[in-house]
């Protein structure tokens, strides 16, 4: 007879019960072994964004400060620039994939490559160009600073107003010795006299105005609402058109907010310029913050293109019918 001792160890319930036990506990320690050891999903690039810490780029600036890119859930990275020719630079050379710029640093801009697309303007201001000159100087009109020098940032909408000045005074061509200099050195510049006068847009010229300079005009009435261009690579916005709305997003809440929170816009716009609260409003009040790709944005752009062409300053006028959008403010 089977001894009963071994017969109980192969019969009995109480010792077949570990065997579908240990089967289960150790598929259950692969399934999480796999999953512990499973690649994670990559996720996207950040979006490099080329802007201004200038008051012209008050939306990209508050987007950035109220965090409302990472709301949209998108990782942006900032390019700070102080002028818009070295965020065209950026775009162009391909450092970035968004940048913005005044009206002739995208025009110059678009009319070199046919791998970018303007979708929005974000900004405007016909007088938010100012010609500064030093306070007690002889200086009242343009033409009183014929044979002396001025600073301006070469290939800016500052630079493409003051042309458009100088022609609609009738002051010829080369009259104005024009010295290609950062904003940031040109209240330092006029200052210390090695300049007569400079132009720029804000924050300069209220800084200038800081530092003892006085007003002399502004470039409005030529006929130019000098938008500021938001630009993207044709790239990005084929392969990541999720992305690209939802970065429109954070801007058109941006927009809302410097909207409806003007005070605490200009408070923010002071930190990041280093302009006093006070100067800041009054700064800007010389713009128009608004997101749009409308028909007169169009021809403005269509009709300074055609005043750099004829100044031999762009080789060719883009086709602004395919270089601009408005799908995506749509």
């Amino acid at each position: 007879m089977t001894p009963p001792a071994l017969f109980s160890t192969i019969t009995t319930p109480h010792r077949r019960c570990p065997r579908p036990l240990f089967l289960i506990l150790t598929l259950g320690l692969l399934t999480a072994f796999a999953a512990c050891t499973e690649k994670p999903k990559a996720a996207s690039e950040p979006i490099r964004f080329a802007f201004q810490n200038r008051i012209g780029s008050a939306l990209p600036v508050i987007a950035f400060e109220k965090g409302f890119f990472a709301d949209q859930g998108i990782n942006v990275k900032p390019l700070r620039f102080n002028n818009g020719p070295a965020c065209a630079e950026a775009l162009y050379s391909g450092s970035a994939d968004f940048g913005t710029m005044g009206d002739t640093a995208a025009i110059i801009c678009a009319s070199r490559s046919d791998n970018l697309t303007i979708i929005a303007s974000h900004c405007t201001g016909e007088h938010r160009h100012r010609l500064i000159v030093r306070d007690g100087s002889p200086y009242r009109t343009l033409a009183d600073l014929s044979g002396k020098r001025i600073g301006i940032k070469k290939g800016t909408s500052t630079y493409g107003g003051f042309l458009a000045a100088v022609n609609a005074a009738g002051i010829p061509a080369g009259a104005i010795t024009v010295t290609n200099l950062s904003p940031s050195t040109l209240p330092e510049a006029l200052a210390a006299g090695s300049i007569e006068a400079f132009a720029a847009s804000e924050p300069t010229p209220s800084m200038g105005e800081l530092k003892g300079g006085r007003e002399l005009m502004t470039f409005g009435g030529l006929g130019n609402r000098y938008p500021i261009m938001l630009m993207a690579q044709n790239e990005f916005l084929t392969n990541r058109k999720e992305d690209t709305l939802a970065f429109m997003q954070a801007l058109k809440t941006a927009e809302n907010f410097v909207r409806t929170h003007p005070e605490e816009t200009a408070e923010i716009m002071a930190r990041a310029t280093g302009l006093p609260s006070s100067v800041m409003e009054s700064a800007m009040e010389r713009h128009t913050y608004a997101l749009t790709m409308d028909a007169p944005i169009v021809s403005s752009l269509s009709e300074t293109a055609a005043f750099l062409k004829a100044h031999g300053k762009i080789q060719k006028v883009p086709n602004f019918a395919t270089t601009c959008t408005d799908r995506y403010l749509r």
